[in-house]
């Protein structure tokens, strides 16, 4: 058991499948998660975060204690109530450069989280991912894509709308917004 604000461990990673091999493209590729990734991931939601905490006028420290509480809190959700979920670290060119974690369930995936590295951010990694999600459930006979976006990730939801994702309801702070199979 972790100690109180320590992340839980990745669940195993899924057996790769005909319509699962991990994603290559252009010098990026997935790969599985492993619980030695967690500080990177942890140093990544700090990114993820980082403009919403240059408004706070907390110190450093305090603001770091708080990332890392978050980041704990979120990533055990994760592991816990999404444990089917395949946990991927984006490469490039063997340089970890963001996460993808994707639920790939019946009728519908769930895109549970895409994060890049500030440098990576708008330079066409988010499209390819959604592109080859496509083509998965497209694949598979899914009938869609599922995912929430935070209200205030406009850059996010406009990629999302680019890719035909339609808003479909508003919980609190996130949108949610699907992606539907038109060959299903």
């Amino acid at each position: 058991m972790p100690a109180i604000g320590e992340p839980l461990a990745f669940p195993p990673a899924r057996a790769e499948t005909s319509y699962n091999a991990p994603w290559q493209a252009g010098g990026l590729r997935l790969r599985a998660a492993r619980d030695d990734d967690l500080p990177y991931l942890r140093k990544l939601y700090g990114t993820v975060r980082a403009a919403e905490l240059a408004q706070v006028d907390w110190p450093d420290g305090f603001k770091q204690t708080f990332l890392d509480s978050q980041f704990a809190l979120q990533h055990s959700h994760y592991v816990t109530h999404y444990a089917s979920t395949d946990f991927w670290i984006v490469e490039h060119d063997g340089r970890t450069v963001g996460r993808y974690y994707l639920l790939r369930g019946l009728p519908y995936y769930r895109i549970i989280d895409i994060a890049m590295e500030p440098d990576w951010r708008g330079r066409g990694v988010g499209s390819a991912l959604l592109d080859w999600t496509q083509a998965q459930v497209r694949q598979t006979g899914a009938a869609g894509i599922d995912l929430h976006v935070y209200e205030h990730n406009h850059s996010a939801h406009r990629l999302y709308v680019r890719h035909g994702f339609a808003d479909v309801a508003r919980e609190n702070t996130y949108i949610s917004m699907r992606w539907t199979n038109a060959s299903a």
